[in-house]
Formats: structure tokens, sequence, C-alpha cells
């Protein structure tokens, strides 16, 4: 939330933390999300491991709605939501190509379990999709 000044009345500002980027499904367009995802994470004070640990756990999630290939034509949509300040939440819906994801007992799904906090899946009318929601230590 901020305030803006407009000459004698002030309007109050809602922010609402979110940010949504598009890249082609192509492996060779994750390090674009990859670092998004540092650069909201670092927003919210979380440490160097903490913020290595959401770039991985995006890595293996766009991965796993891609399987390791490009998508002609389709794209992988990342929506980040920044919780309140003190919070350290960040909230990451990844949506892709694929219309169902692959089994959960793989390496990529430990790892993305591990390092991501909650992970809920599912698939819909755009395809399968992943919600990572990371609480660290904020500004603790």
């Amino acid at each position: 939330m901020g305030t803006i000044s407009l000459g004698s009345r002030s309007e109050i500002l809602r922010c609402t933390g979110t940010v949504d980027l598009r890249v082609p499904a192509d492996p060779a367009y994750l390090a674009m999300v990859r670092t998004a995802t540092a650069g909201l994470a670092t927003r919210l004070d979380l440490t160097l491991d903490e913020i290595e640990d959401l770039r991985i756990a995006v890595d293996e999630a766009c991965s796993l709605l891609l399987q390791g290939r490009a998508h002609a034509g389709r794209a992988i949509h990342a929506g980040f939501e920044v919780g309140p300040p003190g919070s350290g939440t960040l909230s990451i819906l990844i949506t892709g190509p694929l219309d169902r994801l692959p089994e959960g007992n793989s390496y990529a799904w430990s790892v993305l379990q591990a390092l991501a906090g909650k992970v809920v899946t599912g698939s819909g009318e755009n395809g399968a999709w992943i919600k990572l929601t990371y609480v660290g230590r904020g500004d603790q």
C-alpha cells in the first residue's frame, strides 16, 4: 500500500504484488522464469539459500510441465504473488502445455516437494499447472 499526492488531495494505492510472466514453452527460456523468481524472492528479504531453493523448485516445476522438450507455439505462464511485507510468502502458479502432469514419484517431484514448501497440482482448459507456495523467514 502506498500514498500518492495529487495536488491538494491524496489517494491510497493498494499494490497487489502480482507479476505475470509468459515465455515460450521451450527449456531455453526457463532462465527467465528462474531470474524472475529470484528477483521477487529478494523483495521478501529471503536468505541466499532460500532464494536458490526457490529457483531450483521453479526450474523443476517448469521442467515437469515441459517434459524436457520444446512445445512449438505454446507457452509457459508463471503468475507470482508476493505476500504482504514481513510474511516471507511467495506463491507461484505455473501453467504449461501438457494436458496432465507425469507421475509424482520421480526425482524431480522429490526435489520440488522438498524445496518449495506447499505444492498443489492440477489441470484445466489451459493445460496442467503447479502451484508453489513458499513461506520463508521474511523480514523477521
